[in-house]
């Protein structure tokens, strides 16, 4: 089995692209995670949903997880409201990261281990330098358990 037969069409984003309506697309499709491409539809990184929700919650509340205790379900709800007019750009980690991306033949175990090395719930395929679709952690594991 190789990458060709795990991969499904997936959604991408622009760096431009408002990152509430990233959270809004993670959400609605229940995604780990999004592929941001260029304007010629090549990968230029994963964006993990934990790095959108990163943006949305205050981070005296990621420093101090006993700050976030204290705020109220009611205020609590407001915290994706931070996300403003911020872009996918902006959610993107300070340090670069290997880019989890293969090629259609790929096997299992090498589309396993990308996604293990680089930490990724799902890896760009690539065809032509284009992207074609991903291969998700939940797809692999159905097909290997």
């Amino acid at each position: 089995m190789h990458a060709r037969d795990l991969v499904v069409d997936f959604p991408a984003v622009a760096m431009e692209t408002p990152a509430v309506d990233a959270a809004r697309l993670l959400a609605e499709h229940d995604l780990p995670g999004l592929i941001v491409v260029d304007g010629d539809g090549r990968p230029l990184c994963v964006l993990p949903g934990t790095q959108v929700l990163r943006m949305a919650v205050p981070r005296y509340c990621q420093d101090d997880p006993a700050l976030a205790r204290v705020v109220d379900e009611g205020h609590a709800d407001l915290f994706v409201r931070a996300l403003g007019s911020r872009t996918v750009r902006e959610c993107l980690p300070e340090q670069p990261r290997e880019l989890p991306i293969t090629d259609p033949g790929a096997t299992v175990l090498e589309v396993a281990a990308l996604m293990a090395r680089t930490r990724s719930p799902l890896v760009a395929v690539v065809e032509g330098g284009r992207l074609i679709g991903a291969v998700t952690l939940h797809g692999l594991l159905d097909h290997l358990l």
